[in-house]
Parts: C-alpha cells; sequence; structure tokens
C-alpha cells in the first residue's frame, strides 16, 4: 500500500527578526500557538521570505543605527509588501512613530499579553501557507473596488430613489478590512488617492484611517467592523448637496455653506427613514461634524454627548480632509495637520488625538 503523501501545513509561518535574542523567546513562544516560527538577527535575514506569512520586528527603536538597518533591509522588494507587525518597549514608547514611519502594518508592546498578540497576529497576517504578494495585491484592489461600489450606490443611486441597503454595507466590509490588514494604510492611500472624484477619495480616506486607528488601538473584530461601517457612509448626506458646489474650485459663500452643513442632516434622515441601519452608524452620519466644545452642527452637542465613535470619525474625518490636495488649496503636510488639531484644544478629544499620532505621522 502507498503511503499517502505528506500535505503542506496551513499553518502560518512567521519570522522573528530580532537583535535581542535574550528578550524575544517569550514572544517566540507566543507567536508558536498560531505559526511556525523562525528567529533570525535583523542582518541575517533570508533573501527570499515567499514562505513567510509576515515579519514581526523585535528590536531597539531608540537606535539609529538599529532603525537604519531596518529601513534598508525591508525596503529591498521581497519584503517592501510583506505585513510587519514592530514590537515596542512599552504602550507609551515614543518608537511607535518610528515603527509606523517604517512601514509597521501594527504594533504590540511590552509587557506582553499573549491573547492580545495573538488577536493581532491573526488580524495582521494572513493565514495561509506562504505569501504571495500578488494576492496581496489583489486584496487591495477588492477592498478599494468593494468601497467604490458603496460609494456609487450612496452618491448615484440614492438621489435617483435607489435605496441603500445595510446589507450592501456589510457585504464590502470584508474587502475592505482585508486590504488594510494584508497591504498597509499607506497602500491603501496611494491607490485610493489616484480616485479623481474628491468626495469619493475623502470617503475612501477616512475609512483607511479608521480602520488603521482601529487596529492600533487593538480594538475587536466586532468594533472594526461597525468603524468600517461608519466610516464608509459617513457623509452620505453629500448625496443630496449639489455637485457645483462640492467640486467647486474655490472657496464657498456663505449659503454655500449654509447648504452643505445640511449633509448630517439629510443623510440621516434618508437612512432613518429606509431602516435596517444600526444607530451607531445613523448617530456617526448626524453628528461627525459635532465638536466637545458645542460649536459644531447640526446639534451643538456638548462634551459626554458626543459619543466615542463619533470622537473618533471626526478625527479622522478632519485629519483626511487636511491632507487631501483639493481643488483649492494644496494638501498640508502630516505636521502642519495634526499641529492645526491640536490647537482645535477643547474641540477635539485631545487624548483620543495623541492615540492617533502614530497614525498621523506613520502612514508617510
Amino acid at each position: 500500500m502507498t503511503a499517502p503523501l505528506p500535505q503542506p501545513s496551513t499553518k502560518r509561518r512567521l519570522l522573528l527578526a530580532s537583535d535581542r535574542s535574550d528578550q524575544s523567546s517569550e514572544l517566540a513562544g507566543i507567536l508558536q500557538m498560531v505559526g511556525e516560527v523562525d528567529t533570525v538577527a535583523m542582518a541575517d535575514l533570508p533573501e527570499a521570505p515567499g514562505q513567510f506569512a509576515g515579519i514581526v520586528v523585535d528590536i531597539n527603536l531608540r537606535s539609529p543605527e538599529c532603525v537604519q538597518l531596518v529601513r534598508n533591509r525591508l525596503r529591498s522588494e521581497p519584503y517592501r509588501a510583506m505585513p510587519r507587525l514592530f514590537v515596542l518597549a512599552d504602550a507609551l514608547h515614543h518608537g511607535s512613530m518610528q515603527a509606523w514611519a517604517l512601514g509597521a502594518t501594527d504594533t504590540i508592546a511590552r509587557p506582553f499579553d499573549a491573547q492580545a498578540i495573538l488577536q493581532r497576529i491573526r488580524a495582521a497576517f494572513p493565514d495561509s501557507h506562504g505569501y504571495d504578494a500578488t494576492d496581496r495585491g489583489k486584496a487591495l484592489n477588492r477592498g478599494v473596488e468593494a468601497a467604490h461600489a458603496v460609494l456609487v450606490k450612496m452618491f448615484e443611486k440614492l438621489p435617483q430613489g435607489i435605496s441603500l441597503q445595510f446589507s450592501d454595507i456589510v457585504a464590502a466590509e470584508n474587502r475592505i478590512l482585508k486590504a488594510i490588514r494584508h497591504s498597509s494604510l499607506r497602500e491603501w492611500l496611494t491607490t485610493v488617492g489616484c480616485h479623481h472624484t474628491d468626495t469619493y477619495r475623502h470617503c475612501l480616506f477616512v475609512t483607511g484611517f479608521a480602520v488603521a486607528f482601529a487596529q492600533h488601538l487593538g480594538m475587536r473584530d466586532d468594533d472594526q467592523r461597525r468603524l468600517v461601517r461608519a466610516a464608509l457612509l459617513h457623509d452620505v448626506g453629500k448625496a443630496f448637496i449639489p455637485v457645483a458646489i462640492l467640486d467647486k474650485p474655490g472657496p464657498l459663500s456663505q449659503e454655500e455653506i449654509i447648504e452643505v452643513r445640511q449633509h448630517p442632516r439629510r443623510g440621516f434622515d434618508v437612512l432613518a427613514a429606509q431602516g435596517g441601519f444600526p444607530p451607531e452608524m445613523l448617530d456617526v452620519v448626524l453628528h461627525h461634524h459635532e465638536l466637545l466644545d458645542g460649536s459644531g452642527y447640526p446639534n451643538a452637542l456638548r462634551g459626554n454627548q458626543i459619543s466615542d465613535i463619533v470622537r473618533l470619525i471626526t478625527i479622522v474625518d478632519i485629519y483626511a480632509a487636511l491632507v487631501e490636495k483639493r481643488a483649492y488649496r494644496m494638501q498640508y503636510t502630516h505636521a502642519a495637520a495634526f499641529a492645526m488639531m491640536e490647537k482645535m484644544g477643547d474641540k477635539l478629544d485631545q487624548h483620543l488625538l495623541q492615540a492617533f499620532r502614530p497614525i498621523a505621522f506613520g502612514y508617510h
């Protein structure tokens, strides 16, 4: 009787690049719970890493020499598109900005929480035998296409009286999450930045920033999905604002500003009338321009009247708008945009804004 051929493992194979082997053994043990782990020094990275689902980098991010070594090794073609998770000395470590600048897909911090790390690994790295950059590119394109299809229904079909269903959003969310998890925020923004329609591009930018922020905060999968839905849909009311105003190549008049400020209420009214949309999505659609000091619109809400999901979407919405190129102005740099938001003071949740800093500074 012929012995059966051995079947290839479907378990993740992970590369742990560490220049602190004395401190990485605990991490390697945790990683082995979800995959096979090869531990090497950063200087000894394999030339052909195609068999790995992703790389975990555990180095001294305070060392310019270590950072430069990582930058040089990971910019080479075989590693350029590979998901990469960086280890921080602690949750508040200043190296988080350095990690995101080096293209981190996600970060974890000491002291290690095994369950949290396993969740981040599953989200950051595809669960498959080997790593396929082509599949990664396909996932990115499919995610953008899925998001774009929702936006077409929002901005073209909805004004014609063709309803937008909650199921339309749910059908797209898996592809969007997979695209950003398995590529990077930078790749998502680069891809959608080519979109010629400002309103579409803005919604796609906000969605990308929101997902990256949710992953950075370690949100549960269900919460990430809620955030994707809310981010993608937040500006649905602009479907009922004249295109001539939305695409005006210059500052708006006072009358036009009043018209634009109708979009949260119009979006809320349409979705509420259709029914089937969760309360948190309607909350974001109606209130994403509210500010903590009561100076926002349409309801001049204050403080704890504004939910956490609205506070988060408001931050990524403002940031995305500032770093996007508009017909009447060039985009702000990430540093200038973030500084402007810090100067907004008690209008924004400043603790949440500081938590967003690694995303704001790290995707470039």
